[in-house]
């Protein structure tokens, strides 16, 4: 039984059966549903299909990330059972949230002074950053100790690549990363744009694909462009979707099909309620380990 605890954010979205597997904690977003606060809880308030179908019917959302109250009120029992914490937080490219964590560090620190708070940035998101943590479960049930993972955790996340697609632009436009005269003459002409992240874990648009069939096969492209080993990498590898697990199935089906040697089988979760106020219904999105990632 290992000494500290191992922890991250909901949006790492994996599923609560999952991280509860692994012995994995986490602490929840929290996001507005026209006006209504909810906590971003693996889907356990407002079911995903709900969620995404009330988005696709017009309704407004908001997010917020985890404040220092939050996390003191979340690190303090673990602390007061005499335990370590490794908390690795959401990319700071796409959020503040970190900021929050070190201020509460900073303020246990003088309540719990034989303690020992870790707080690691992802640059990752959605299950590209769960991808992180099942591998940092992994290391720690080898018996790598709470310092030694911190430093493994810096040393390798950005080999974790995050490839997404979307065949709905119109969330995107919404949220800036697109202008809207690309969202219209994108929607027109059938583009999907693929997007990745880059060395400061932020979302970076990278090629406009005419037609789903055709980004489709194009992020599997990728991964056979940066996996480790190619097409004989033998690591985890997941996907997840918004509202669209028929897509991600053919992205799925085309990944077991290339990659002969993976450890098991692709596995498919559903984009959260923080990451997906952002991206709508649509996005497809695939993670795996491979080449450090540049900009």
């Amino acid at each position: 039984m290992s000494d500290f605890v191992l922890s991250c954010c909901s949006t790492a979205d994996l599923s609560m059966e999952h991280l509860k597997s692994r012995d994995i904690q986490y602490i929840c977003f929290h996001y507005s549903l026209n006006g209504q606060s909810y906590p971003d809880d693996l889907g356990q308030t407002i079911p995903f299909d709900r969620f995404y179908q009330a988005m696709a019917d017009g309704a407004e959302t908001k997010t917020s990330q985890v404040n220092a109250e939050e996390y003191v009120a979340y690190f303090t029992p673990f602390l007061e059972a005499g335990k370590d914490i490794l908390h690795v937080t959401l990319s700071s490219g796409i959020s503040g949230t970190i900021n929050s964590a070190h201020v509460a560090r900073q303020e246990l620190a003088e309540k719990f002074p034989d303690r020992k708070i870790f707080i690691v940035d992802s640059l990752g998101a959605s299950s590209g950053y769960g991808l992180l943590m099942d591998k940092l479960a992994d290391l720690r049930d080898e018996g790598m100790e709470v310092e030694e993972l911190a430093r493994w955790t810096e040393e390798n996340r950005l080999n974790v690549h995050h490839w997404f697609f979307s065949t709905d632009l119109s969330f995107y436009v919404k949220g800036g990363r697109i202008s809207k005269a690309s969202g219209w003459f994108g929607t027109l002409l059938n583009i999907c744009p693929l997007l990745n992240m880059d060395d400061q874990g932020r979302l970076i648009p990278r090629f406009k694909i005419r037609g789903k069939n055709a980004v489709i096969r194009e992020i599997e492209k990728k991964m056979e462009e940066f996996a480790q080993n190619g097409k004989n990498y033998d690591g985890k590898c997941y996907i997840s979707q918004s509202a669209c697990y028929e897509d991600a199935r053919a992205v799925a089906d085309l990944v077991e099909q290339n990659f002969p040697h993976l450890n098991g089988k692709v596995m498919i979760n559903s984009i959260g309620t923080t990451i997906g106020s952002h991206t709508g219904p649509g996005t497809v999105a695939l993670f795996f380990w491979g080449s450090k990632r540049e900009k």
